[in-house]
C-alpha cells in the first residue's frame, strides 16, 4: 500500500519513524491491507459515475480476443492484473516482455493473452520467482492531452478528509511537492456537510481544467467523493485524472485504500480480496487476527505489542542472531490464537529457537501460559524455548508452568531488562539445539549470563 506522504502539506498520513534495522524489508501495519486488482477498483469508481476506460476481464485467451472485438476501440490495451507495480517493464517466464500491451489490430489480443495467462511475471515488487497471472485488463486506450493528480485522502491534521491536486499528473506527487510545492493545492472537507459546489470547481480551476471541462472535473471530483464515503476508503488517489482529445475528464488509474475496521459493513469489497498472491503464512495468520510477517532468520518470535515486537528483533539482531518473524499477538489474544501461532512458528523450517516475550498490561499472561504449554505438549516442540512473561495474572501463569513442568520447562525473566539475556540465550541455545526441551532454574537473576549458557550446554 503506497502511503502519500506530502511534509510540505503537513498531512499526517502515517507516522515517520524510522523502520527497525530488522525489519526494513516490511511495513508493519495493524492489520493485513485489503488489496484490490486494478479492475476492481475500476469497476467500483464506475458503480459510483465516476467516468473511467471502457474494459472487460478476461480469464482466458478466446475471452480477451472476444472482448477486444467488442470494444470496437482504435487502440486496445491488455493489462495483466497482479497486484504489484511496474508491470510495463516486467518479464514473463514464457518470454514476453512487458504486463501492459498496446495495439490497435485486435486480432493479436488472443494471442498476447495466451502469453500471459497461467504464466508468471517478475516486476521489481514481485518475489524472485514472479507471481502468476490468472486474469487480463482487456480495456479501450484512450489519448491524454493533460495528466493532473488527485486525492481525497483522511489527514489527522484536519481530523477528517482533505482534497489534495496538482495540475502537474502522471509522476510522484511527493517529487512534484518537493521541487514545485506552489503547485500543490489542498482542500479540507467537512465530514458533515462534504464536498460543496464551490469546492469542487475551485479544485478543478486549480487543476487547470477550463470552459466546460472545469465543471465536468468538478462533477467528477464529488462523485470521487461520494466514493471515498460509500467504501469507507481512507484513500481515493487518482494518478492521472486527465483531459482527452475528445474534452473527455477520465480516472485513468486509481488506488483505493480501504479502512479495514469498517469490514463488517463492507462485505461486498472485502470479498473482492485477493489473497492469491499474499504469503500463505500470513495469509492463515491473519485468520486468527495475528499480525505476523516471515523474515529471513532463524530464531522465531513471539511477542505482544508491535513496538515491543519491533524491539525484541532488533534485540536479537543486536546481538548477532537473525529474527525469523515479526508476530504481534495483540491485546485481546485467547488461548487458541496462542496455539494456532506457535503451529505458525514451528512448521517454519528455518526456526531453530523460539523467544516468547510478553508483557501482560492487556493481555492475560495465564492465557499465555495455557496456550503455549497445550502447544509444547500437542505440537511435540523440538526446538528451545525461551519464556519471558511479566504483568497481569503472572502468578497465575507461574502456578500453569510449575504444574507442567513434566510437559515442558521455562526460562523466566521477570523483568523487562532479562529480554536482553533471553535474546542471548535464544542465540546460543539455536547453535547447541540437541532436540531436548529448555531446562532453567526460574531465578535467572541470580545467575550470569556466561554461566547460564555454560550450564546449559554442560547439562
Amino acid at each position: 500500500n503506497r502511503n502519500l506522504k506530502l511534509n510540505s502539506l503537513s498531512l499526517s498520513l502515517s507516522p515517520s519513524l524510522p523502520l527497525s534495522p530488522s525489519l526494513q524489508c516490511a511495513q508493519v501495519s495493524s492489520r493485513r491491507w485489503l488489496n484490490l486488482q486494478e479492475y476492481q477498483s475500476k469497476k467500483l469508481m464506475q458503480e459510483s459515475g465516476v467516468t473511467v476506460q471502457r474494459f472487460y476481464v478476461a480469464d482466458n485467451a478466446p475471452d480477451a480476443l472476444q472482448a477486444a472485438k467488442r470494444l470496437g476501440a482504435k487502440e486496445i490495451v491488455l493489462k495483466a492484473q497482479i497486484l504489484a507495480g511496474g508491470r510495463g517493464k516486467g518479464v514473463f517466464d514464457s518470454g514476453l516482455k512487458g504486463g501492459v500491451h498496446l495495439t490497435k489490430d485486435p486480432s493479436v489480443v488472443g494471442e498476447l493473452a495466451n502469453r500471459m495467462l497461467g504464466y508468471s511475471l517478475t516486476t521489481k515488487q514481485t518475489p524472485k520467482e514472479g507471481v502468476k497471472v490468472k486474469t487480463v485488463m482487456v480495456a479501450e486506450a484512450l489519448d491524454i492531452t493533460r495528466e493532473t493528480y488527485f486525492a481525497i485522502l483522511m489527514d489527522r491534521a484536519c481530523n477528517g478528509p482533505v482534497m489534495v491536486g496538482s495540475p502537474q499528473g502522471g509522476m510522484d506527487i511527493e517529487e512534484v511537492a518537493d521541487k514545485t510545492p506552489e503547485l500543490i493545492f489542498k482542500e479540507v472537507i467537512d465530514i458533515f456537510e462534504g464536498v460543496r459546489d464551490d469546492q469542487a470547481v475551485r479544485m478543478a480551476a486549480n487543476l487547470g481544467f477550463k470552459g466546460p471541462l472545469e465543471r465536468q472535473a468538478a462533477d467528477q471530483i464529488k462523485r470521487l467523493y461520494d466514493l471515498f464515503l460509500k467504501v469507507d476508503a481512507t484513500q481515493v488517489e487518482v494518478n492521472p485524472l486527465g483531459e482527452t482529445p475528445e474534452g473527455q475528464v477520465v480516472c485513468f488509474d486509481a488506488k483505493i485504500n480501504f479502512d479495514d475496521n469498517a469490514e463488517f459493513r463492507q462485505k461486498a469489497v472485502f470479498a473482492l480480496d485477493d489473497m492469491s498472491e499474499s504469503d500463505p503464512t500470513e495469509t492463515e495468520a491473519a485468520k486468527w487476527d495475528l499480525k505476523y510477517i516471515g523474515l529471513d532468520g532463524n530464531i522465531a518470535c513471539f511477542v505482544n505489542g508491535a513496538g515491543l515486537a519491533m524491539a525484541t528483533c532488533d534485540i536479537i539482531d543486536l546481538h548477532g542472531g537473525k529474527p525469523a518473524n515479526f508476530l504481534d499477538l495483540g491485546g485481546g489474544v485467547k488461548e487458541k490464537q496462542v496455539y494456532e501461532a506457535f503451529k505458525l512458528l514451528t512448521a517454519d523450517p528455518k526456526v531453530e529457537a523460539i523467544l516468547v516475550n510478553i508483557f501482560g498490561g492487556i493481555v492475560n499472561c495465564a492465557i499465555i501460559a495455557n496456550g503455549i504449554t497445550k502447544a509444547c505438549r500437542e505440537l511435540e516442540l523440538k526446538v528451545p524455548l525461551v519464556v519471558r512473561l511479566e504483568g497481569g495474572y503472572i502468578r497465575s501463569a507461574a502456578a500453569i508452568t510449575e504444574a507442567q513442568r513434566k510437559v515442558v520447562f521455562w526460562v523466566w525473566f521477570n523483568g523487562l531488562m532479562w529480554v536482553f539475556l533471553g535474546c542471548v540465550f535464544a542465540i546460543q541455545l539455536q547453535q547447541a539445539n540437541n532436540g531436548s526441551k529448555v531446562i532453567s532454574p526460574h531465578s535467572v537473576q541470580m545467575c550470569a549470563t556466561a554461566t547460564f549458557i555454560r550450564g546449559y550446554k554442560e547439562n
